[in-house]
């Protein structure tokens, strides 16, 4: 018989903890045990199989900010971690609205324990419990596993081999690529009237009304490169850890199945999958399991890229021709007007290969009329959501990118995320109060004489600091005859203060010329 969530709070080593179900009181009715784990560690999640109930005292929940409490919740509820029991006490007087309010969305028991109790004597006592339920669970999943195989053997289809499983564990049981595109699916014999797996009978949402159902996740991997999922949705009635081992017992299995039966593209949905996954936020863990697939070394040398079109399909055919041609490797991944990439540089030629990207895709922009950027390099896959967000804030800043960098974030442009490093330093580092503060500072007067005689001296003194002070160029840049300029000149000078070459000066005014021109959406 199951040992369960329920049954474990009233063992005679818990009990003197004074435990209370603060959230998924429904759930745990119904909740079944593998395993009792105890750690402070908040980084825990990928370290656990499911199934587990976690003690935690606390202490480092205590110290944590509110955002990562409840990202807490969501990556043990995400793994199948069977219940979270949190010890309150002078660390941690009370357990936090918003961790209950995340643990009840997330359907994740969450116990407090008001009292201390050793948790070595509460693991000891009640682990010994398990192992011997899980001798027998291990025998049947062994069965299983031999008459998948068999199955297999026999020429039977991915659906009919899943079926095996479904019918041995009373489980609805799905196959889905990286992409999460179905690849099989099965019902248990007595459930074979039911409209669809994943879903409860009359369409209603998994776990509604009484047939509480909990869903166990367990990666396939194919040559060691993680390729699908293996999805079973447990009822209540069923024995959710008898499913949990059979659905890991099967692995090799499917790996087999799938190696026999590889679908084509699948390599291309693994990029996509990845490429969402950076987009999302989603865990350093997930994105390392997920770039080996799409063929990405996790520690590769990358860059982002980001493309804004009207969706031509013919488009995203000559940037995706350009990234495999100028990087080793690229993945894409295309939603509505948008497409992501992610390139892959040579190791000995980083620079380069950014640079000819950069040039390649503003030969593209100019024909297609288009608009990208290039984010910075990345150093290994668990940087690369940071080369994405940095190409992105790059497309905000140069949507109005002022004088002396007219139409770069209009249609016909590339660009490079590097060329803007000082406005993407202040946007994350400087508040609206503060950039406002330092330009009024440095151009004050400036800034005055424009307004009032709508000139544009800002701009010249900027188009002048980005040459480098060379002056002949500048007059080129602004179609200006050579006395203009000069005339332009000294009035900027004389209204900041002098000639800045040679001093101390120079920098912030180049400094404040580049934060005068960020957008107002990128100042606040």
């Amino acid at each position: 018989m199951s040992i369960r969530l329920l049954d474990v709070l009233k063992h005679s080593t818990l009990t003197p903890a004074d435990p209370v179900i603060r959230a998924g009181a429904v759930e745990a009715a119904d909740t079944q045990l593998r395993w009792i784990h105890s750690s402070e560690v908040l980084d825990i999640a990928p370290l656990l199989g499911g199934g587990e109930l976690l003690l935690t005292g606390g202490q480092a929940l205590a110290s944590a900010t509110d955002k990562r409490r409840t990202g807490y919740i969501w990556e043990l509820a995400e793994r199948g971690v069977a219940a979270l029991a949190i010890e309150t006490g002078a660390a941690l007087p009370s357990i936090p609205s918003s961790m209950v309010s995340a643990a009840q969305a997330a359907g994740l028991p969450l116990v407090e324990l008001r009292r201390q109790v050793p948790f070595v004597g509460v693991m000891e006592a009640i682990n010994s419990l398990l192992v011997s339920e899980s001798a027998g669970q291990l025998q049947q999943a062994d069965q299983t596993s031999h008459a998948m195989a068999v199955e297999l053997a026999h020429g039977g289809s991915l659906d009919r081999v899943l079926a095996v499983l479904a019918d041995a564990t009373g489980s609805e049981v799905v196959l889905t690529s990286n992409a999460g595109v179905t690849l099989a699916s099965a019902l248990p014999a007595d459930h074979a009237d039911e409209p669809q797996p994943g879903q409860p009978p009359n369409g209603s949402p998994a776990g509604a009304g009484q047939d509480h159902v909990r869903d166990i996740h367990v990666d396939v991997s194919v040559r060691g490169i993680p390729s699908a999922r293996l999805t079973l949705f447990v009822r209540g009635g069923a024995d959710v850890n008898l499913a949990r081992i059979a659905g890991s017992r099967s692995v090799d299995i499917l790996a087999l199945a799938l190696l026999q039966r590889m679908p084509p593209g699948l390599k291309e949905m693994a990029g996509a999958a990845l490429i969402r996954a950076v987009d999302s936020g989603t865990q350093n863990w997930r994105l390392q399991q997920l770039a080996p697939a799409a063929g990405i070394a996790v520690y590769a040398h990358l860059v982002a890229v980001v493309v804004r079109s009207a969706g031509s399909r013919q488009i995203r055919t000559n940037v995706e021709h350009l990234l495999d041609r100028v990087g080793q490797h690229s993945v894409s991944y295309a939603d509505n007007a948008e497409l992501l990439a992610l390139v892959v540089l040579h190791p000995d030629n980083v620079q380069d290969d950014r640079n000819a990207i950069v040039a390649g895709l503003q030969s593209i922009a100019a024909a297609e009329g288009i608009v990208s950027a290039v984010g910075p390099v990345a150093s290994g896959i668990s940087t690369a959501p940071w080369s994405l967000t940095e190409a992105r804030l790059t497309l905000e800043l140069a949507a109005d990118g002022g004088p002396g960098r007219a139409g770069q974030g209009q249609s016909g442009a590339a660009i490079d995320a590097e060329a803007f490093a000082v406005e993407r330093f202040a946007f994350h580092s400087l508040d609206e109060g503060l950039r406002t503060d330092f330009v009024r500072q440095q151009l004050g007067a400036v800034l005055d004489y424009d307004d009032q005689r709508r000139s544009l001296l800002v701009e010249t003194l900027k188009v002048w600091l980005d040459s480098g002070c060379n002056t002949a160029q500048t007059a080129r840049e602004l179609h200006l005859e050579r006395q203009s300029m000069h005339q332009r000149l000294q009035r900027i000078f004389s209204l900041c203060g002098g000639d800045p070459r040679g001093t101390g000066r120079l920098a912030a005014l180049h400094l404040a010329t580049r934060l005068a021109q960020l957008p107002r959406a990128a100042r606040g």
